[in-house]
Formats: structure tokens, sequence, C-alpha cells
């Protein structure tokens, strides 16, 4: 079971590098264990090649360890080792997804950030959480703070924040988020738990991440699509009714149809992501007649305004 063990972080390995077995040059074996015949056995197993026993096995622990000691007391400038992140970073966005702003493995220092806004029209506030971790959902990652960020109210899409992460060398992780009207900031400072992270929890918190690979990845899909189809609904609701008899019976029952369906997707305990995104693009394919004539009439709106007809 100890070999058995290596395999996840094998296969962790390769996925984070992006590469498949058959891509590597070589496995070269370092460490006492590897002089075992069932080692060399499973390497070939698992990565399909021979391995490279060219090095010492040893040898090669002992010069690393060396190496090691040398940078930490001083003495050796010449090497540097780079530190990396040992689990993603990133915040929760709405629906309770987790999005990630520093992946996994990235080397220290590093800086990274994107653009969010307001999920909700009249929201005057967005709170920020903090995670770390390797699944899909929020709440299965650590939070590691979190922080409110004030903008003016407004329409669904109109704010604009920026967050930005910067890790340190030291692990120090400084959170910056920026309404971009008012040019605000809001800053969270968290010391340590960035990388200072036990080696068991970490190993723990990746093969959670691929225990339940599958549901979390098909929790994701149904979140977004019912993100998608719950925006699409009140916007087919306000356009027939502003519409009202400009549009023919037969169309006016057409988008219903589709939208009752979309409806009722939404509420089935089945979470058919597939099946809800079909009937989104549907509904969405059926409401381009509504489409072009709300544009018609507020292009008329805006033309009468002006005194131009």
């Amino acid at each position: 079971p100890w070999i058995e063990r290596t395999r996840m972080h094998c296969l962790r390995a390769l996925s984070d590098a992006k590469i498949k077995p058959d891509q590597l040059d070589a496995v070269i074996l370092v460490g006492g264990s590897t002089r075992m015949p069932l080692v060399r056995d499973y390497v070939r197993e698992l990565f399909g090649c021979e391995p490279n026993i060219s090095q010492n096995p040893d040898e090669a622990i002992a010069l690393g360890a060396t190496i090691q000691a040398g940078i930490l007391s001083g003495s050796l400038r010449q090497v540097l080792l780079l530190d990396v992140t040992p689990l993603s970073l990133g915040i929760e966005t709405f629906g309770g997804l987790m999005n990630i702003i520093i992946p996994r493995n990235t080397t220290i220092p590093a800086k990274a950030g994107e653009m969010f806004t307001n999920a909700v029209a009249n929201q005057d506030s967005m709170l920020i959480r903090i995670l770390q971790g390797e699944r899909e959902l929020a709440k299965d990652n650590w939070e590691l703070g979190r922080i409110e960020v004030p903008f003016p109210p407004g329409p669904k899409g109109s704010a604009r924040v920026g967050v930005q992460f910067s890790l340190d060398a030291d692990g120090i992780l400084k959170v910056l988020a920026r309404d971009t009207a008012t040019n605000q900031d809001t800053t969270l400072e968290i010391r340590g738990t960035a990388i200072d992270v036990e080696d068991e929890r970490v190993e723990q918190m990746i093969a959670e991440s691929v225990d339940f690979a599958f549901e979390d990845m098909n929790e994701r899909i149904w979140t977004e699509a019912k993100l998608k189809a719950e925006e699409l609904l009140p916007a087919v609701d306000a356009a027939l009714a502003q519409l009202g008899d400009a549009i023919s019976a037969e169309e006016s029952a057409n988008v219903l149809q589709h939208a009752a369906e979309v409806r009722r997707l939404l509420e089935s305990a089945d979470h058919d992501a597939k099946a809800l995104k079909a009937a989104t693009q549907l509904l969405d394919d059926a409401t381009q007649t509504l489409a072009v004539l709300l544009i018609d009439r507020a292009m008329e709106e805006s033309l009468v305004r002006r005194g131009l007809v």
C-alpha cells in the first residue's frame, strides 16, 4: 500500500505539468527504496518506460540535502531553489463556486488578479471570501479570510471590482480589492497560512479533489447552467410584458413553452446540466425576434426624444 500511495502523486505531477507519460524523456530513480525490484516494476507499469537507474540513489539524496543545507546556511549562493504554492488560492464567486486566482504549484513570489462584477441589481457591496484548496465548490475549500468592498448601487453587472493576490517569498498573502468607480481600495493581509500548510493536510485536500473530481465537476457544470438559465428567464418575462401585442400569439406561446421547460428542469432533482443547457439554448433562440423588436423600439423611442421623427 505504501508504494500504491505514490500513484496519486505521480499522476498529479503529470496533470499539473499538463503532460502525458509518453512525453517524459526519462524517469530517474533516487532514494534507497528505489533499489527494490517492486518499485522499479511499478515505475515501468505506471509510466510505460524503463526507469533510469544511472544515478546512485543514496548519493543523489545526500547531495540534494547537502545543497539545501548550503543554501540555508548562506554558504552556497549559486543555486536557487524556488518555493511553490502547495494549494490553489482563489475566491468564492456567485453560485458558491471556487474561482482560482493563483493556481497550485505557482512559483513564489507570485501576483495575479481578475475583474469581477455585481451579480444582483442594487447590490451595494461585495463580500470576498479568500479560499485555499483544489475543490470546485467553495464550501469544500478552506477559508483564509474575507473582505467586503462597498460600491454605489446600480444595475446588475454595473460594478467593476478588481481583485489582486500578491504572495511574497515569506508566504504573506496580500489581497487588494478595488472598486474602479471610486478607486477605493480594501486590503487584507494573511500571514503564513498560504504556504505553511502541513503536508498531511495538503495530501488530504489533493486526495479529496481526485476522489470527488467527477461529482465536483458535475456540480460546477450544473451550477453554471443554472445561473445562466436563471439569468435568462426574468429577461424573457420582462420582454414579453413589454412587447405585449407586438408579437403574435403563436410566437408568444412558443417562447412560453420553452420557458416552462427551462423552469421544469431547474426544479427537477436530477440536476441534468446537459438537458438544461439545451433547453436554455432553445429558449434563447426562440427569443431572438423579441430582442430585435426591443432594439427597434428602443431606437424609435430615442429618435422621438430627440425630435427626429
